[in-house]
């Protein structure tokens, strides 16, 4: 079977009825690989694509509002964003300036602006659940990239957490 929809176009299901869509979008500088998935061709709503498409086509704002959000998460010791800005001030010590976008003294802050968003993936069929519907994964070092953070949203686009996967 198969989903038509404004923005993804045809989306075919496999032999097993899961659906995949991928596709590489720029953002500023950076490309980013969004895939959308379902286990079950069923268990995508017309809603659901209509989120999925808003958050793609606002993909600038939605990478800000993770980067605020994790701004603010610096500020607690035992978050998995200071843990991670730690590990790469630590990693790349005094070279750490070379890696930066901007520095502005402030480790922390310059780390996160200097973040690269790898992908994005899109649940489509958590679509108004309490679990993610998108995931966002950032890595300050594009080259080594075993450290990143993932960056839990919501259907509405709404950080819901941040976690370091090492």
């Amino acid at each position: 079977m198969a989903i038509e929809h404004d923005y993804f176009g045809l989306l075919e299901s496999g032999p097993d009825g899961a659906i995949f869509w991928s596709e590489n979008v720029d953002l500023g500088d950076m490309r980013v690989t969004v895939d959308l998935t379902a286990p079950d061709e069923e268990d995508i709503t017309p809603a659901a694509l209509d989120s999925a498409a808003s958050l793609i086509v606002g993909l600038e704002i939605l990478d800000r509002r993770a980067r605020d959000f994790m701004l603010r998460e610096v500020d607690n010791r035992a978050s998995d964003v200071t843990e991670f800005v730690l590990d790469m001030t630590e990693r790349y010590g005094d070279d750490l300036d070379d890696y930066l976008v901007d520095v502005s003294g402030d480790a922390p802050v310059d780390v996160i602006r200097s973040m690269e968003l790898m992908s994005m993936t899109i649940l489509a069929d958590e679509h108004g659940s309490e679990e993610p519907f998108a995931v966002l994964e950032y890595t300050f070092d594009a080259d080594d990239n075993d450290d990143v953070l993932f960056v839990n949203v919501s259907t509405e686009g709404v950080v819901l957490s941040v976690t370091n996967e090492k």
